[in-house]
């Protein structure tokens, strides 16, 4: 079920997902209206009927996006629904995935009803992946996938919860998994990213791991990314 996150934004939690050595997800989409009643998919959940009636109420797919080269799993399925829709990825994912017909890459092409309505700062320069991190101005939301994380107590157990503990993905709040800051082999052209980010009039966070953040977001993307920033 779709829930309204802001202005124009909707949100909905999919199916938990099992990834390598079987640390399990939560997945999370949001769908984002733009002015001209076009929606953009974030990050596509598993396709059902009773969702895909509720994003057609919304408007007409536009873009079907995967924001990293993690969360692609279900962008055949949705592009099979939405054959008119176009795909969208960010560098590397193209190749990773050849059987998706693929119509731009984040970060390089401008795209029709975008400019004043989303922001795009692609983070490079990182060995695990290139993430596209999105920034929507009618809700002043800034929108992660796997660049800031945070699970619950309890969510991983046995050694994967001291994995997930010293990999800085169950604390107090979101942060950077420790995994992402040491793969990055490009810190200035992180950073150059992560200012863009910064300079966001952000009001709030949304992840696709984690709790929202909706207070306070400019502060808590200043002390996430601080690490990041240091000369």
């Amino acid at each position: 079920m779709l829930t309204r996150f802001g202005p124009d934004i909707w949100i909905t939690d999919g199916p938990v997902v099992t990834a390598a050595a079987g640390f399990h997800y939560p997945t999370r989409m949001a769908v984002i209206r733009l002015r001209n009643r076009d929606l953009a998919l974030w990050s596509p959940v598993a396709l059902s009927n009773d969702l895909r009636k509720e994003v057609e109420s919304l408007g007409r797919v536009r873009y079907v996006i995967a924001p990293n080269s993690f969360h692609h799993t279900f962008l055949g399925d949705w592009h099979h629904a939405f054959p008119q829709a176009g795909v969208l990825a960010p560098p590397g994912l193209r190749e990773k995935c050849p059987e998706i017909a693929f119509s731009g890459e984040l970060g390089t092409i401008s795209l029709p009803g975008w400019d004043g309505e989303i922001d795009v700062a692609v983070i490079r320069g990182n060995r695990i992946t290139t993430e596209a991190v999105f920034f929507h101005r009618a809700s002043r939301t800034a929108i992660f996938t796997d660049l800031l994380q945070q699970f619950p107590a309890g969510w991983f157990v046995g050694w994967r919860a001291v994995i997930a503990r010293l990999d800085l993905m169950s604390r107090p709040e979101p942060s950077v998994p420790r995994k992402f800051r040491l793969a990055f082999t490009n810190r200035r052209a992180a950073r150059e990213a992560i200012r863009k980010v910064l300079e966001w009039p952000v009001e709030r966070v949304l992840i696709a791991h984690g709790t929202p953040v909706t207070e306070n977001a400019q502060a808590f993307l200043q002390r996430s990314f601080r690490w990041l920033l240091r000369p």
